[in-house]
């Protein structure tokens, strides 16, 4: 009799979660709307960098089994959404300072939803980005040679990957002082991630101390999942895209409680 009685509570619990996350999501995806200038150079930074590597690196870095702008779009797609998290670390960071978030606190609303209502939104726009990127790279000659499904599915992997990384980024935005000093915190962790990674150049072509972290590491270890979806042959690998998904997840289940909790413990 108490497990069954217990089970609508939860249940109950749920649905009020979920639906205090669809309205904090639908609530940031309107106030990034009101913003059109930070949507724009939000995508003009991946555009630039396609850019750079296709016509002024590409020609000096050697790839085989395919063109290096196929080897690099998949580096790009992922680079782009690590970049995205950032703006769930200052999103939060300027509702802390401004006092926004005490006032969510104050409400009888889900203690998840508030992080969960902004990675939400956050990976919502990183599908308008990945599109936009895409058409990107497919004039300066990207050419995926993998299906329609194949492509769809390199996207979720990218997406969940980004998803799993803005729960570690929201911990960083309520740890953080002010939006200035959440960015000043989160590019020395991206950096090394995304340079040192598969996003650019293969691992062979760098040092031997460093291939180790760099093969393994959960940029590239995305990279090489979107890469096999994207373009296949002699880079597809199942396996790749398995390790990709199981480190999204361990990082989602790590991340996200920790970043609930600095939430709660907010004076």
């Amino acid at each position: 009799m108490t497990d069954l009685a217990l089970t609508p509570s939860a249940t109950g619990r749920l649905r009020w979660a979920l639906s205090d996350t669809r309205s904090l999501t639908w609530r940031n995806l309107l106030r990034t709307l009101r913003v059109p200038e930070a949507l724009f150079f939000s995508t003009l930074q991946p555009i630039m960098f396609v850019l750079l590597f296709r016509y002024v690196f590409g020609g000096a870095i050697p790839i085989t089994g395919t063109t290096y702008v196929n080897y690099l779009m998949p580096g790009i797609f992922v680079q782009t959404v690590c970049f995205g998290a950032v703006s769930t670390a200052i999103g939060l960071a300027e509702d802390l300072q401004s006092g926004l978030l005490e006032r969510f606190r104050a409400l009888p609303m889900a203690r998840s939803a508030v992080l969960g209502g902004r990675t939400t939104a956050d990976v919502i726009r990183n599908v308008f980005v990945i599109a936009l990127m895409s058409v990107v790279g497919i004039l300066v000659g990207f050419r995926p040679t993998s299906n329609v499904a194949q492509y769809l599915v390199a996207c979720l992997v990218i997406l969940l990957f980004s998803y799993s990384l803005m729960w570690g980024f929201a911990y960083i935005g309520l740890t953080a002082a002010n939006a200035e000093t959440a960015q000043l915190m989160s590019f020395p962790i991206l950096f090394p991630l995304t340079f040192a990674s598969t996003a650019f150049v293969p691992v062979a072509s760098m040092p031997g101390w460093l291939q180790g972290f760099a093969a393994n590491q959960p940029v590239s270890v995305a990279v090489n999942a979107a890469r096999s979806l994207m373009i296949g042959g002699n880079y597809y690998s199942y396996g790749a895209v398995l390790k990709s998904v199981a480190w999204s997840v361990g990082l989602l289940v790590v991340l996200a409680p920790i970043a609930v909790r600095r939430y709660r413990r907010l004076a």
